[in-house]
């Protein structure tokens, strides 16, 4: 199993495309348009409605902290990754995250086919 983390490279360098990316530029995303990303619960696929919705978010600068991240290589090539940590966007409070997406080597590039994103909100009650 442990064959194609070095084909991985560095969590790093996906984390990178995955949470950094979209702070500068969501249409630089790699994805494709099967792509899928559920926000706060919200499904959108493809490309366009992908970078749509990343580009309506209510903010306009956010910081990542990554608290722990781990990936595994899926039995079709693919990488599972969850990430969990905290955000800062614009002056509103650090809050929490966890987000998890499945990152595919198409043409020598990582391209995130799958996304899945949550804000640690917890309702006590």
């Amino acid at each position: 199993m442990s064959s194609l983390f070095p084909c991985f490279g560095t969590p790093h360098s996906a984390l990178h495309h995955t949470l950094r990316k979209p702070d500068e530029d969501a249409s630089c995303l790699p994805q494709i348009d099967s792509s899928c990303l559920t926000w706060e619960g919200e499904p959108y696929q493809g490309k366009i409605a992908i970078v749509e919705k990343l580009t309506s978010l209510p903010f306009t600068k956010i910081a990542h902290s990554i608290t722990a991240q781990d990936h595994q290589p899926t039995p079709d090539n693919c990488i599972l990754s969850m990430v969990v940590g905290q955000l800062k966007a614009d002056e509103d409070q650090i809050i929490g995250f966890h987000q998890s997406f499945i990152l595919k080597n198409i043409n020598d590039a990582w391209v995130c086919t799958n996304d899945m994103f949550r804000l640690a909100i917890h309702n006590f009650g």
